[in-house]
């Protein structure tokens, strides 16, 4: 027996979030001629995370947010061995959460950034120059922030093979996982109807594109040829 708990929308968003995190510090990095990349990047995460956060409220069981939300209840219950529900345990919902808050800082804190050489964001027209220097500061801070919580998921991954024999990562990748063996009941994942996937497709679309700069007046066209100094 077996029960379905990641729907296909949650499965993509997770693997293409990873992606895009590992291509933004890798892009970030190295700076100079790869920045272009890390703009796309973070404009790819910022999606992502709007995607996630309206399917957090309209998608499937387990995908939503009020499901796996981490009450004081919920985290003593799971403390004390008591907790024995699908989806995300509280403990792993709280690195969600965390890690999910700090990609968007890091990805809305990038669209003002500059680097001081020949980066800017999109959106840094739009601030002061010392707001754009202390969102960069602290831009650059969230690099270990972010290394440090991914660190932490990935090891609660192997905790939870090694020591204790559940497979996180096939169930995020087939959705579906074995049915509990100590007979408790758990019902699959159910909802995330095709109009809420399409509307948490246009609208994290329509957020890349404004923070892209589409509301943005267009530059000025470059002088003629004819109208420049001779010197």
């Amino acid at each position: 027996m077996r029960i379905k708990v990641w729907d296909l929308p949650t499965r993509v968003f997770h693997w293409t979030l990873f992606l895009a995190v590992t291509a933004a510090i890798l892009t970030g990095l190295q700076g100079g001629n790869w920045m272009p990349w890390h703009e796309r990047a973070g404009l790819l995460i910022l999606g992502l995370l709007v995607f996630r956060l309206i399917w957090g409220l309209l998608g499937s069981t387990y995908a939503r947010f009020a499901q796996f939300f981490p009450t004081p209840r919920k985290i003593l219950a799971y403390l004390r061995g008591y907790w024995h529900e699908e989806g995300h345990n509280p403990l792993g919902a709280l690195s969600v959460f965390a890690l999910l808050l700090v990609l968007l800082f890091q990805a809305l804190s990038g669209l003002f950034s500059n680097d001081d050489i020949a980066f800017n964001g999109p959106l840094y027209d739009l601030v002061s120059k010392a707001t754009s220097d202390g969102l960069s500061s602290l831009h650059r801070q969230g690099l270990w922030i972010i290394l440090a919580l991914v660190g932490l998921h990935i090891l609660a991954v192997l905790f939870y093979k090694l020591v204790r024999g559940h497979d996180l990562i096939r169930p995020m990748i087939t959705g579906w996982k074995p049915a509990p063996s100590d007979g408790s009941r758990a019902a699959s994942a159910r909802g995330g109807p095709l109009w809420a996937l399409l509307l948490a497709l246009l609208l994290s679309a329509a957020v890349v594109w404004i923070a892209d700069g589409g509301l943005l007046p267009p530059p000025p066209p470059p002088l003629p040829a004819s109208s420049l100094p001779s010197w």
